[in-house]
């Protein structure tokens, strides 16, 4: 197990935080994720990495949340954004557990927020596509529960954008 804390040569300090992912982000259940070891303390089982940058090193390190507040000196940011994303994962949850309605033709929908969400498909290749108000989605998914997962990340994308 890597623990750079103790090791010469990898600053500890003047790091800057590039992202924060969610390694479950598409709904996986808890066996199948593959999680991370913090690359800094060699802390195993990371669901949240930490992705932090130093100007003297080549590569990118990921992190758990306590060594990115260490190394990038802000104590605020990196929970912060860790926060943001259990909140997903948490509606994400809640999402699974919607009512979906289906239409006449077998599709289907959920209307939220004044937004139409329909979930179809595909006569082609009989696997099932997302289309959110006017915009149909462009990949293609095995099973419905997936493609639920793709219309709330599309959602979630879109607020992100502040297009919803």
């Amino acid at each position: 197990m890597a623990n750079y804390w103790k090791e010469q040569g990898i600053p500890h300090k003047g790091w800057f935080l590039v992202d924060v992912i969610d390694i479950r982000e598409d709904g996986q259940s808890e066996l199948d994720t593959n999680y991370e070891t913090c690359m800094m303390c060699g802390n195993e089982k990371i669901r949240y990495l930490h992705i932090v940058k130093h100007a003297e090193i080549m590569e990118e390190f990921k992190v758990g949340c306590n060594c990115a507040e260490k190394m990038t000196n802000d104590y605020i940011n990196p929970e912060k954004r860790e926060r943001e994303l259990r909140n997903r994962a948490n509606r994400r949850v809640n999402w699974r557990k919607k009512d979906w309605r289906v239409s006449k033709n077998g599709n289907y929908f959920l209307n939220i927020e004044e937004r139409h969400l329909l979930i179809y498909k595909d006569k082609k290749t009989n696997k099932y596509k997302v289309k959110i108000n006017e915009q149909f989605g462009y990949k293609t998914f095995d099973t419905l529960e997936k493609a639920k997962i793709a219309a709330f990340n599309g959602m979630e994308y879109l607020k992100d954008k502040g297009k919803w």
